[in-house]
Formats: C-alpha cells, structure tokens, sequence
C-alpha cells in the first residue's frame, strides 16, 4: 500500500488560532507544518510540548499530541518523554519569558546533555498574554505595563547563551522569511541532539519598537555570506554581534544556522552504559565498576 503524503494543512488542528491579527507566531505555524510535510513526518510520532504564554497555545493548533504543559515547564517535560520513547520527534514551543525567564533553570542541562529534542523560541521581546510588560529579551529603554519609564534591564542574548550552554545546534531565523524558517526547524529536526531555534516573532499589540517594518531589511543570512556553522568560536562572535541593532538601528541582525555539532546524545550514552552493565554477572565486578577512579 502506497503511503499518503501529508500536505501542510494535514498537520493543522480545526481549532482557530486566538492569536492577535498580525501575530507572527502565525508564520511559526506555516514554516513548522511545512516542515514536518517536507520531510515526511507522521503526526503520530510527533509530540509537542509547551509552557505558557501566547507562544505557548502553538500545540493546539497542530494536528499531533501535545502537551500543554506548566510555566516554564516545557523542556523537563519534553525530555522526559524522549528518554521515554527516543523514537518520536520531540519538539518544544516556547517564548522569551517562558523559557528564558521562569524556565531558564532547564534549558542548560537538557544541552549540555544534548537531548535529542528541538527548542522552538518564539522571541517577541515581550509579554504578550499578560498584556504588555518587558521580557528577559526586551531591549532597553522598552515602555512596558509595569515599566512606565522603560526597561532598565539588559537583554538576554538567546543565540550566545544557548551556545555557552553547550547546545549542538543553534540557529536563528525570522517570522517575515517562510522560506528561511521552514528551511531552519528542518535541519533543526532533523539534528540529532539537542536544537535551538530563535525565532524573531514581532508582537504587533504590545511591542511597536521591534515591528515587523523595523525588521525589514535589517536581516541578514549569516550562511550566505559565508558562516561555517562547525567553527564555534566564530559562531560566539557571531552571537555577540546579534543584539547590535538594539544600539544602532543600521546594524544587521543575523540569522541563520550560527553552530552545529554531531555529538553523541544523552539517548545514546544511557544505552551505552544499559549495554555496559547488562553484561555484567558477577556482584563483585559490578561494585569494582561503580568504584571512584584515583586521579
């Protein structure tokens, strides 16, 4: 029996989005259901995991399971269902505040780790459902519902702070780009190990600073013009240059691909240490085995 192939609309739930007009996030659900119809995935081996925030609705509007899960709860959650069932494609729905604020406790360790999931960031620098107060990721000086004179705060950098916490795939990419998008959470999934997507996603409600004209031509493809994703080293410099155009509006601000490692994941290492210990019968040699090493 021939397989079906599933077209972008296969994957998209009858529930209606409730996100404002204009919402970016719109865009996030066009690139990532066309994705998973490019590469052929079926909805049942797909789960997606989100916390809370605007963001966050995103598994509702998709046609596979999802777990809409607690506030800056989504990666503890998603990891445990990949060690679970390492078969199925784990992806994670977030937002700037969800993961970068109440959830940036786990985001290191399910990198250095290196989880075979993908980290969707819908970054639009503020939060939305809540109605209009400053995220980790809003610039400074941004006017907000509790910040009545402007953030004082400096913004997280999403691309160098993953990299530092050693994820294997760190890539930015833009709601106003389809293309690049639907191309970007491809190799995302198609990772294996931990993957983090940084997806400027403007607010057109709360944010009217980093619109959606402000973005416009201000993007620039750090592959095309020539960035060897394997060199972390320039990959950090890459990232530290991505907040440049919050000080000067002619600065470009970069996406694409900035690193991407082939590691050994977490799956990986736990099977090994399985296959290890399994082969072991002796009650003695298994104590030797688990004994501190001398330096």
């Amino acid at each position: 029996m021939l397989e079906v192939h599933l077209k972008p609309a296969d994957y998209k739930s009858d529930v209606e989005p409730t996100w404002c007009s204009g919402c970016g996030d719109f865009g996030v659900v066009a690139a990532l259901t066309r994705a998973y119809s490019e590469l052929g995935l079926k909805p049942e081996n797909i789960v997606s995991v989100s916390g809370i925030g605007c963001s966050s609705r995103l598994p509702l509007f998709v046609k596979n399971y999802s777990v809409h899960s607690l506030h800056g709860r989504a990666i503890p959650v998603a990891v445990g269902i990949k060690l679970a069932r390492p078969d199925l494609t784990v992806i994670v729905e977030t937002g700037d505040g969800d993961l970068f604020s109440i959830g940036a406790g786990h985001n290191p360790h399910a990198a250095r780790r290196n989880i075979d999931i993908t980290v969707i960031c819908m970054d639009n620098q503020v939060y939305g459902l809540t109605k209009n107060q400053v995220s980790p990721t809003s610039r400074e000086g941004l006017y907000g519902s509790l910040t009545p004179y402007g953030s004082i705060d400096r913004p997280v950098n999403p691309i160098a702070t993953m990299l530092s916490y050693g994820a294997t795939f760190v890539a930015q990419t833009y709601a106003g780009n389809l293309k690049h998008m639907t191309e970007v959470i491809k190799q995302a999934i198609q990772h294996k190990g931990f993957s983090f997507v940084n997806v400027i996603s403007p607010c057109p409600t709360f944010n009217k600073v980093d619109t959606f004209q402000y973005y416009k031509g201000k993007v620039k493809d750090i592959n095309e013009q020539g960035h060897d994703p394997s060199d972390y080293r320039k990959a950090l410099e890459l990232a530290f240059h991505d907040l440049d155009h919050y000080h000067d509006p002619n600065a470009p601000v970069p996406i694409g691909v900035f690193y991407k490692a082939e590691l050994e994941t977490y799956e990986d290492r736990m099977q090994s240490v399985k296959r290890r210990y399994k082969q072991v019968e002796d009650v003695q040699e298994l104590i030797d085995m688990c004994k501190p090493k001398a330096l």
